[in-house]
């Protein structure tokens, strides 16, 4: 794997955001997340929840929050950090129903968010295009954050 591979694009109706991995703290899911990102998984797929100064999450190919899987299987483990912490706003971390539940369903932060430390596997930060996160988690959702209109990522890449 070269250094040029080892980060994604995600190119949304909104603007691009290049995300970069952190592959020494969570190996297996940067794996997925970029296996899943070469074979297209997340091409055409909605951001399914916005809460504004909270996070955005997107990553099911069914947009309902309760789909997707990874390239491991239906689910696998956490690979939680202790030097990994949620700070502040762009980070990447995958969005999970309890422990060791993560398929291919991701989040980025948009504000300091410590209370979930430990809870979901850090595996990345946006490096570029912090003011396009911010614009994403400033769209109009209904009473459930769904967004009252489809914010979607049109494909994510491998940065070559």
């Amino acid at each position: 794997m070269t250094a040029d591979d080892r980060n994604v694009i995600l190119k949304t109706s909104m603007g691009d955001i290049t995300l970069e991995l952190y592959w020494e703290h969570a190996p297996k899911t940067c794996q997925n997340f970029k296996e899943l990102a070469k074979r297209g998984y997340y091409r055409g797929t909605i951001f399914h929840r916005i809460i504004p100064d909270f996070m955005v999450q997107g990553g099911d190919p069914t947009g309902t929050g309760r789909g997707g899987t990874s390239i491991y299987g239906p689910k696998f483990e956490d690979e939680i950090h202790e030097d990994l912490r949620f700070v502040g706003a762009g980070i990447l971390a995958m969005a999970n129903s309890g422990p060791n539940t993560n398929g291919s369903q991701f989040f980025l932060t948009l504000a300091p968010t410590p209370y979930l430390d430990g809870k979901h596997t850090i595996f990345g930060r946006v490096s570029n295009g912090m003011t396009v996160l911010k614009r994403l988690g400033a769209v109009a959702t209904d009473s459930q954050d769904r967004p009252k209109e489809d914010v979607k990522i049109h494909n994510a890449e491998l940065i070559e």
